[in-house]
């Protein structure tokens, strides 16, 4: 699987990666067996940065990416994980509902200060069995996380002590790059006022249907060396359902709206004879900004199906007839914030 290098760093990871998120127990329960048969498929076709988080499963998508890595040649992959969450020990009926089958017995508690930072990388070294990170991202920071005052309070705590903890790591070598990982474009371009990012984790806004990172983020991005990782590319399932009754759209139910738009993506699928999926796994990587696309499930079937999407070719002349659907259009003059478009 051919590579790309993440920002100005000595980092270099695959085309397509895999998120950790399934493996994590993300709504329905995997077994220890089903998640190292996942991570089978991704090694075996290729995949070799695997992305995870505090989060997934309150730890336990660390600690399964973790076994499976354990005996593998530390230099012949690239693992990312995220801070800006503490985890904590809570009793088992106390474990709140994060959206994740069967978790870990911890709760999670925002800290984007130094300490916090520092803390959260410890724990995620010692879930992963590793001594140092490739890429820490700063977790879901952000008004649509937290709400303004909150995440004003947050930003507060990154921009006066956290993102030294960062720098610290980055130069002892811990940790060789620095990026944020959230579901929103403007605390993106906010953040790269303030610290040289090399990479962004970037969820749901750079799809073949929600082009929101379009306008600005993507050229500030080829502009100043940082790469961008994309996830969500079927924007929580819409591209690659289709637009059936109960799709979903950013982790909802799909607008009208959205579904008539993806039937016209369908539509332009059809005429070029490639699956909608297909198109919109390999969408990103049309952008010399993006350096990988993430895949996201806990099933071995659903992963082997996912990359069989890679076998099909899409015609250069595809593009311009799917950017007649999007949610925000390609040129900034004519752009409508995809919230808006929904109405």
């Amino acid at each position: 699987m051919k590579t790309r290098k993440v920002g100005r760093t000595s980092v270099e990871v695959t085309e397509f990666s895999f998120g950790c998120t399934g493996i994590g127990n993300l709504y329905k329960p995997v077994s220890r067996d089903e998640a190292a048969a996942t991570l089978q498929v991704a090694w075996d076709a290729g995949i070799r940065y695997f992305d995870t988080a505090p989060r997934y499963g309150h730890g336990l998508a660390e600690l399964r990416l973790g076994d499976f890595l354990y005996g593998k040649a530390r230099d012949s992959y690239v693992v990312s994980t995220k801070v800006g969450r503490v985890l904590r020990p809570v009793p088992e009926h106390a474990v709140p509902d994060y959206g994740f089958a069967d978790p870990l017995p911890f709760a999670a508690d925002y800290d984007y200060s130094y300490d916090g930072i520092m803390r959260a990388f410890d724990q995620c070294l010692t879930r992963l069995g590793l001594n140092r990170i490739d890429i820490v991202y700063i977790h879901d920071i952000g008004v649509l996380t937290h709400g303004q005052a909150e995440n004003d309070r947050h930003v507060r705590a990154l921009l006066d002590s956290g993102f030294k903890a960062l720098g610290e790591l980055k130069s002892r070598g811990a940790i060789k790059a620095v990026g944020v990982g959230v579901n929103e474009v403007r605390i993106c371009l906010d953040l790269m006022d303030h610290f040289p990012l090399d990479c962004i984790l970037l969820a749901g806004r750079y799809s073949l249907l929600d082009r929101s990172a379009e306008p600005e983020l993507l050229a500030r991005c080829l502009k100043e060396g940082t790469s961008l990782v994309i996830g969500g590319v079927f924007n929580s399932g819409i591209l690659a359902t289709g637009p059936i009754p109960g799709a979903t759209f950013d982790y909802g139910p799909a607008s009208e709206d959205v579904r008539e738009r993806v039937r016209g993506l369908e539509t332009v699928a059809s005429t070029y004879k490639v699956p909608l999926a297909a198109a919109a796994m390999q969408f990103p990587l049309g952008s010399p900004a993006v350096a990988s696309v993430l895949i996201g499930t806990g099933n071995p079937r659903s992963l082997t199906r996912n990359l069989s999407q890679l076998d099909f070719k899409v015609d250069p002349a595809a593009w311009a007839e799917f950017n007649r659907y999007t949610l925000m259009a390609p040129d900034p003059a004519d752009a409508t914030p995809w919230a808006q478009t929904e109405g």
